[in-house]
């Protein structure tokens, strides 16, 4: 084998391998006010729980009419795709300060509660993110207190 071809059959491995780090989860939000979840992909199967409007989920699988999702708790279950909008969202895990620029030192405009789901504004840089709670209060929060990325 010449020295060309190894080089290049060393390159297809090396971005082979480096695929799997390329993916990017997908995230959708409940649309409806109630959205019932199941254990199963038909709505005869056994209801699990429901999640209320907003409430972002992890895809995992996409059929034509179920999208199999995970929840912030690490739960999966089955919902109809009806009740799914490509609307980003988040949802606060703890705590946490908004501030009107990314940074430590400036002063809170405000505080939002756990479980608290947030608009998503902007992709995080440098671990904060973007957001607008539905009051309007616009601003900055650290990425480690928002599930939804």
């Amino acid at each position: 084998m010449t020295l060309q071809k190894r080089h290049t059959r060393l390159f297809v491995v090396a971005l082979l391998m480096l695929l799997p780090s390329l993916a990017v989860a997908e995230f959708r939000s409940v649309s409806v006010s109630k959205a019932i979840v199941y254990d199963s992909p038909s709505a005869q199967s056994k209801k699990v729980y429901l999640l209320g409007q907003g409430y972002p989920v992890e895809v995992i699988v996409n059929l034509a009419e179920w999208v199999k999702v995970r929840d912030q708790q690490g739960g999966l279950s089955w919902i109809d795709a009806k009740q799914l909008s490509a609307k980003r969202t988040l949802l606060l895990v703890a705590p946490a300060d908004i501030k009107p620029s990314p940074e430590m030192g400036v002063a809170s405009i405000g505080r939002l509660e756990k479980d608290v789901v947030v608009d998503f504004i902007e992709p995080a840089k440098n671990g904060w993110v973007k957001v607008k709670h539905r009051d309007g209060l616009v601003g900055f929060v650290q990425t480690s207190a928002v599930w939804g990325l």
